[in-house]
């Protein structure tokens, strides 16, 4: 996938289909805008093509309000390629920006640096800062011969699918509904640092990450980790050398061995050959929630915890899909 680093340097998508919006998490909702953008492209030959935002407008406009990240841009961009689409545009949106009105960002920036002729967004998108809706944008995109392909909400086992349920779900600590609504289980990505060792002195060694992606409640998890290095110009569009691993991960500040310890993912890899991981990229998949994080009256009924846990998500993880 070609990723273009704003609509000004899109020139040669002309005739594209375009999906345009933030696409954090890259859900199942996201997927039909673009599986409709790769329909229309194919009617055309043309490319297909998503148009998105960086940093996510809330950032800027309201920072203070602002959610967490499902995905950052390079995972995002990674999501976007894996889906099929040919190209990707993300247009830096700062508050200059975000004076476009609805007119230009259609005549100046779809019809004339892009030049699509096909434009697909969801039914809650709004365009410019008058947040003009569907209707008045699809007569600004007629006027220029361009149609508008709106997607309704699409649902999953009845839920409707949106970034804001997806991030609800996460922050409740329940991993497999937003696995349901993302079509995947919900990664993070990071680099591992060097801990304290204390997990190794348990006998259970871990990964240590801060990682950029939004972290589920806290708590334990039975999940998948990938070791292994991005590859791509701008996002990753596969791994080099990827190992896959199941584990067990937890999600916080470690109370019983520390006081006032920063939120991280630690993840115990089952079975791993134990060399040091320090300054290798790690993606942790949430599988399953285990149980909630809590103080442990000593070390040793917290290693005892660790084992049960260890047990459990490896009956989790025979079970599960790879």
């Amino acid at each position: 996938m070609e990723v273009f680093r704003s609509l000004a340097e899109a020139r040669a998508l002309r005739g594209c289909a375009v999906a345009v919006g933030t696409f954090d998490g890259v859900h199942l909702g996201h997927r039909r805008l673009f599986d409709t953008a790769r329909a229309r492209a194919a009617r055309h030959g043309a490319r297909s093509v998503a148009l998105t935002f960086e940093p996510h407008p809330a950032r800027v406009l309201r920072p203070e309000l602002a959610p967490p990240l499902l995905t950052p841009l390079e995972r995002k961009l990674e999501l976007m390629a894996a889906c099929g689409l040919d190209a990707a545009v993300v247009q830096p949106f700062d508050l200059a920006w975000a004076q476009t009105g609805a007119r230009a960002f259609v005549e100046r920036d779809l019809c004339g640096h892009l030049g699509a002729a096909d434009v697909v967004v969801g039914y809650d998108f709004t365009a410019g800062h008058e947040r003009a809706r569907a209707d008045a944008l699809r007569e600004m995109l007629l006027a220029c011969g361009v149609s508008l392909n709106v997607i309704q909400p699409v649902t999953a086992e009845g839920l409707t699918v949106s970034s804001t349920r997806i991030r609800e779900f996460l922050l409740e600590g329940r991993v497999d509904a937003a696995a349901l609504l993302l079509g995947r289980p919900h990664d993070v990505d990071g680099v591992a640092e060097r801990g304290a060792g204390r997990g190794r002195a348990f006998g259970f060694p871990t990964a240590n990450l801060r990682p950029a992606g939004m972290l589920p409640a806290h708590g334990v998890y039975a999940v998948r980790v990938r070791l292994g290095v991005p590859v791509g110009e701008g996002g990753v569009t596969g791994t080099r050398d990827a190992t896959g691993w199941d584990g067990v991960c937890n999600v916080g500040v470690r109370p019983t061995v520390e006081e006032g310890a920063p939120v991280t993912a630690e993840a115990h890899l089952l079975d791993f050959d134990g060399r040091d991981l320090h300054g290798e990229r790690v993606r942790i998949a949430f599988i399953e929630r285990l149980r909630d994080e809590h103080r442990f009256p000593s070390a040793e009924e917290l290693r005892a915890q660790i084992a049960r846990d260890v047990e459990r998500a490896r009956e989790i993880l025979r079970r599960a899909p790879m």
